[in-house]
């Protein structure tokens, strides 16, 4: 196991610096510079000897491919360089204040995921055409229907503001400091609800239905019919014999949708004003700050890649075959 999640770590890397090249192209190609005057845009011109001092002070006076090399030489040591914005902070720092918010939203959101949507898969496909598989395959249909930002809207007019349930917006309250210890607990929580729910909405509808199917085509196999021609209780069927089975596809579809939640933060934390690197992503993105984009998006590229090596170090457990397909080509 620990050679399979070597090579999966090793086939990483490249495909870290391809992304990042791309990125780096892409956003310098882009309309448009972080220093005001650099365009024909009479409001906001400065002398041109001006901008190009800041130009190069900046570095934008050099080729593409060697910003992108001096880029990278900063960042294999950790660099990201400073924010263009006025104050002129590392971006290292901004993106360390704000990626435990990302991370712990992305873990609880995913958590509540898996741990809905396996037994109402399993459930769904052992009572197919029962009035609970109805009712979760209307939840499927209107969860793949649903923009985030329109449900986000939709919640928190109904219990933000019509009904004062829940808060609509940050983590905490104006009067956080001098809430009591558990006041302060409840305080957050009931600020997480509403985020969290738009989170696992359309993620739980997709997983329970992969579940689902992927359940459907274990039960009909020739081993599990023969575990229940054995005597062996239905419960025992299911959980030992067809359940293991079962999780493979959801593991790798499971894979696949981790970049989706990380990518997500984006829209639930400007909708909601969460400090995480979703809302920090958008501000760099509108104030042209090349630092922070880049920064940002090569943590969210290694996240990525490392939930996928999470995911393919699962499928090897589930699946012994696939970390043992190596040694038996070699032999």
């Amino acid at each position: 196991m620990l050679l399979f999640a070597l090579r999966r770590l090793l086939l990483a890397i490249p495909l870290l610096i391809g992304i990042t090249f791309v990125s780096f192209i892409v956003i310098h190609l882009a309309p448009g510079e972080p220093i005001p005057g650099a365009e024909e845009d009479i409001s906001r011109q400065l002398p041109k000897e001006v901008v190009e001092k800041i130009r190069e002070l900046y570095g934008l006076d050099k080729p593409l491919y060697v910003q992108y090399w001096n880029w990278l030489s900063r960042v294999a040591r950790l660099d990201f360089g400073k924010s263009f914005q006025p104050d002129g902070r590392p971006v290292l720092t901004k993106i360390s204040e704000r990626l435990p918010v990302t991370l712990f939203l992305n873990v609880v959101e995913l958590i509540i995921i898996v741990a809905l949507a396996v037994p109402i898969g399993v459930l769904s496909a052992t009572r197919q055409y029962s009035m609970f598989d109805k009712v979760t395959t209307l939840f499927v249909f209107v969860g793949f229907a649903t923009p985030d930002f329109w449900l986000a809207l939709l919640l928190m007019i109904l219990f933000g503001v019509q009904l004062g349930w829940l808060p609509i917006s940050g983590l905490r309250s104006l009067n956080w400091e001098y809430l009591s210890f558990w006041k302060q607990q409840w305080d957050f929580l009931s600020h997480l609800v509403l985020p969290i729910a738009v989170a696992t909405f359309g993620g739980l509808a997709g997983l329970s239905r992969y579940m689902r199917q992927s359940m459907l085509e274990t039960v009909r196999q020739d081993y599990v019919q023969t575990a229940r021609a054995k005597g062996l209780s239905e419960q025992a069927v299911i959980a030992k014999h067809a359940l293991r089975n079962a999780l493979l596809p959801v593991v790798t579809v499971l894979g696949l949708s981790l970049p989706g939640l990380i990518g997500g933060s984006v829209i639930i934390e400007s909708i909601f004003a969460i400090p995480g690197m979703g809302q920090l992503m958008v501000q760099g993105v509108f104030a042209r700050d090349y630092p922070l984009i880049m920064g940002n998006l090569v943590i969210v590229a290694t996240l990525t890649l490392f939930a996928n090596l999470f995911a393919d170090i699962v499928y090897g457990l589930v699946d012994p075959r696939i970390r043992l397909g190596g040694r038996r080509r070699r032999r």
